[in-house]
């Protein structure tokens, strides 16, 4: 009996405890479950500050800056007591809508009482608060009892800002975190030199310890302090040069707005290490405004038009088919290239214009008959030898760009599908083929650059902590894209389409040389092909100073209304550039004409401090010598210098100086100086060599 008994106790307790485990399973389930969920605590992320992007010349094109959500623990210590609460909580809320304007007093009152109320241990006060705003929030009521007393919650977050707005906006790019792919899922995205550069920018992310409470909200455990600090990012130093890039938008903007194009594009880089100095890319909106959204100059890959027959005139004077003075009809601009196939009729921008022309003339002049004559009449047995040269130019191969996103040539060969009759004749002046604006400006640069291509660059160097982490050079694609031969050949070419060519009227300056090719191409509109509605590409291509080139730069305007041809479209927007960047930069193999100094005639020089003349003379190089106050003259052929020589005690002749130095040398004597007018000292009220007492006033006359 006592087995038996002590056994059914045994069930009876496990049958009991199965009850219990039933009961707190199903019956009690949600309650323990939202319990559970209110209590449980993980690390979260704390975002670490991106690295800042700074321009060439230093400026900051984007950085972090530190933005606040402030929230409120309603059972703060500082605020357990309800006295204490509520006498001070209507001085907070005035001072919060005082403050902010976003709420009247009234509605903070509320807002706060009620969350008190709700015993609310995370109560948000506002988003989206400055540095400047927290300093003063820190003061309000209640908040200036202190860190914890308070109840006061600071969730640090960072802001990414442009200093300079639209400048390059497109080429620095962005983060998305939330952006949504086509099936609706949020899938980030960063786009430019944000998202290329993403993991040196992003630095390393901090952990915060955070706590569930009522409502599903997360809450910090300590008080918003991280329990592993985040990591800075690097910081990147592109290519971009703040001054010219803002040259660059302003003067395609100016043209496209003039012209009502759809989008356009300009870039501008450096000849010797392919540092992209400026790129703007423009798309127009529906209210008629121009915004970057896509760049053009990197993913449009399109047909080029007539900036293409530079690779065209190189082969055949690479390959000595002709030279520049072959002669070629064009009939007026307007003929059947092709024996037998009637349909298919070449033809120029201006017809009946020109008839007998040389190879250089016929470049100058942009001739597509004259190109597809050539290319069709040379290369008509073996197309392969054409296309295999545009293939040694590398222009079928991506540039691997820095900045992701580059849109992909197309060259064809005699094995394309898509090849047919019309297909080489029509490759000669830049259709059938296709080349992003950026494609097309490395391989003018190459010509600039003596033959050597190189890959374009936007970034050159990484720094963490000032510390240089990463630097980066221009990747050499062709060391040698022709012989020296044809590149001088080419490049007479290329000057004489700005001398004496389509490019003369809008494009050349006395000033300095340009040399570049003019682009006009008529472009597909769509799936209506090039159908009645004709839509048009201007392009402009080539560098400047011609003879020593510095910067090469491309033009390219999409779908202009109205006019149309290249050199009233994009040449403008290329001189506009050119001149401003010439104009700024004193190094660009400006010839400064050199100054001589005669023995008949002195420069104009006040007297004064021999340091700070000669420092002038010398910057203007003034030879050999510098002015001085006495006619004496060296063997050189230059004026000796001399200094100004008082006698001790007496005072100062100062006439002739400027008054700098006239203040400086009675000053230094021990007399008040009183000046009146402006420009060099004519005129003392003590004449020089005079002995009066120290501290005595002196009037000096300047004219």
């Amino acid at each position: 009996m006592r087995v038996y008994l002590a056994f059914g106790l045994i069930l009876l307790f496990a049958g009991a405890v199965v009850v219990q485990l039933c009961r707190v399973q199903f019956a009690q389930g949600a309650k323990w479950k939202a319990m559970s969920k209110a209590m449980s605590t993980e690390y979260q992320n704390v975002e670490a500050a991106r690295g800042n992007i700074f321009a060439n010349d230093g400026n900051m094109l984007a950085t972090s800056v530190p933005e606040y959500e402030l929230h409120m623990d309603m059972l703060a210590g500082g605020i357990v007591d309800d006295k204490v609460f509520y006498d001070k909580v209507d001085s907070l809320a005035y001072s919060l809508s005082h403050f902010f304007g976003d709420k009247s007093a009234r509605e903070y009152a509320r807002m706060l009482r009620d969350g008190r109320r709700d015993s609310d241990r995370y109560q948000l006060i506002r988003r989206k608060v400055t540095y400047q705003e927290l300093k003063e929030v820190r003061k309000f009521p209640i908040f200036n009892m202190g860190k914890y007393k308070g109840g006061l919650i600071v969730i640090e977050q960072n802001k990414r800002i442009l200093p300079y707005h639209d400048l390059a906006s497109r080429t620095i790019g962005y983060k998305n975190d939330n952006a949504i792919d086509g099936n609706g899922k949020v899938k980030p995205i960063t786009v430019g030199l944000e998202g290329a550069y993403a993991d040196y920018i992003n630095g390393e992310n901090g952990k915060r310890l955070m706590q569930r409470i009522a409502g599903g909200v997360w809450m910090p455990v300590n008080n918003g302090q991280e329990e592993i600090a985040p990591k800075e990012g690097a910081d990147i130093i592109s290519t971009i040069d703040v001054n010219l890039q803002d040259v660059a938008q302003a003067a395609l903007k100016k043209e496209m707005l003039t012209s009502q194009a759809e989008h356009g594009c300009v870039v501008l880089m450096d000849v010797a290490t392919g540092q992209v100095r400026a790129i703007a890319n423009f798309t127009r909106t529906k209210d008629g405004d121009y915004v970057e959204k896509l760049n053009y100059a990197i993913s449009d890959a399109a047909e080029p038009g007539s900036t293409f027959k530079l690779a065209t005139y190189m082969t055949l004077l690479e390959q000595h088919k002709i030279d520049t003075s072959t002669r070629i009809n064009v009939e007026g601009g307007k003929m059947h290239v092709i024996p037998g196939n009637e349909k298919y009729t070449v033809t120029d921008a201006e017809l009946d214009k020109f008839y007998v022309l040389s190879a250089k003339q016929a470049f100058e002049e942009s001739s597509n008959v004259a190109a597809a004559k050539f290319v069709y009449d040379h290369f008509k047995d073996d197309p392969s030898d054409f296309t295999d040269a545009l293939y040694s130019y590398h222009l079928n191969e991506p540039l691997d760009l820095q900045i992701p996103g580059e849109g992909n040539p197309l060259i064809k060969t005699p094995k394309s599908k898509s090849w047919s009759k019309l297909t080489l004749p029509q490759m000669a002046y830049g259709y059938e083929e296709k080349l992003t604006p950026l494609q097309m400006l490395t391989f003018y640069n190459a010509v600039a650059n003596n033959g050597k291509m190189i890959a374009p660059i936007f970034v050159k160097e990484i720094r963490r902590l000032n510390n240089t982490v990463e630097q980066f050079q221009a990747r050499t694609i062709n060391d040698k894209i022709c012989s020296d031969a044809t590149l001088n050949l080419v490049k007479g070419m290329l000057e004489g389409v700005v001398q004496e060519g389509t490019g003369k009227t809008y494009i050349k300056n006395p000033l300095y040389t340009v040399a570049g090719k003019t682009g006009t191409a008529q472009i597909a509109n769509g799936k209506h092909g090039y159908g009645e509605t004709k839509k048009h590409q201007a392009s402009f291509c080539g560098y400047f100073p011609a003879d020593h080139p510095k910067y090469s730069m491309i033009v390219v305007i999409n779908d202009p209304k109205g006019e149309y041809l290249a050199a009233k479209i994009a040449g403008p927007v290329f001189r506009a550039i050119a001149d401003r960047v010439y104009a700024s930069d004193l190094e660009m193999n400006q010839s400064v004409p050199m100054h001589y100094v005669g023995n008949s005639s002195l420069p104009k020089a006040k007297l004064g401090n021999r340091k700070a003349v000669q420092e002038v003379f010398s910057k203007l190089d003034i030879k050999p010598l510098y002015a001085s106050n006495t006619a004496s003259v060296d063997t050189s052929g230059g004026v000796a210098p001399e200094e100004i020589k008082s006698q001790k005690g007496a005072v100062p002749d100062v006439t002739g100086m400027g008054l700098s130095d006239a203040l400086y040398v009675l000053g230094n004597a021990g007399y008040k100086v009183v000046a009146r007018g402006s420009g060099a000292v004519v005129k003392q009220s003590v004449t020089g060599g005079s002995v009066i007492p120290k501290g005595s006033k002196i009037t000096i006359e300047l004219q």
